[in-house]
């Protein structure tokens, strides 16, 4: 049975929006194609009629996930337009953000597999890492633009080493202690 141009569209986009957040979970190399199909409700044949290559749906599901995370943040500083980095630092350095693992942040779930991918996944995560410096860079907004950038620079490395950290350790105590830890961090980066 043919499927419209519509439906293949909308097929299109749900194979990217299940991936962004099976690959979050799993990794690139965590799911193969068969089970992300299935998980798209959709058949393995139908993946070929639509991205070149698992790599191909990597850039893409990766470009989602970084969108959605950005989102997130706008999100997050309209609700708190008065204290726009507390706001990100409030979501991002919680414990309900380490437990988001389908939905979390991409670059802690994704990053180090990212750096073992081919130069369009790379291409996308530099794109949203720059995207998030942009944010970061205007919430600490000082005379000189280098020292904002490398503020925002310092506080992305701080939260992503924070929540990766945070999640890789089983004692909730110390996880809770970890991200309690870069708050402060932040903010006194912020602060200076």
């Amino acid at each position: 049975m043919r499927v419209s141009r519509v439906q293949a569209a909308e097929n299109r986009q749900t194979v990217i929006n299940v991936a962004s957040r099976l690959f979050r979970e799993r990794g690139f190399d965590g799911i193969g194609l068969k089970d992300l199909m299935e998980a798209a409700g959709l058949t393995q044949g139908a993946f070929y009629k639509q991205f070149a290559s698992k790599e191909d749906l990597a850039v893409e599901a990766s470009k989602r996930a970084l969108e959605s995370a950005s989102r997130r943040w706008s999100e997050a500083t309209a609700r708190n337009p008065d204290d726009p980095l507390g706001a990100v630092i409030g979501f991002y350095l919680s414990a309900d953000h380490r437990e988001e693992r389908m939905d979390g942040c991409p670059v802690v779930a994704l990053g180090s597999d990212a750096a073992r991918q081919g130069p369009d996944v790379k291409a996308a995560f530099e794109e949203g890492i720059k995207a998030y410096l942009d944010v970061l860079g205007g919430f600490t907004a000082q005379s000189n633009s280098e020292e904002s950038r490398r503020k925002a620079m310092g506080i992305l490395a701080t939260m992503v080493g924070a929540v990766t950290l945070s999640r890789a350790v089983n004692d909730p105590d110390l996880a809770q202690a970890l991200l309690d830890a870069a708050v402060q961090q932040v903010r006194d980066a912020a602060a200076d």
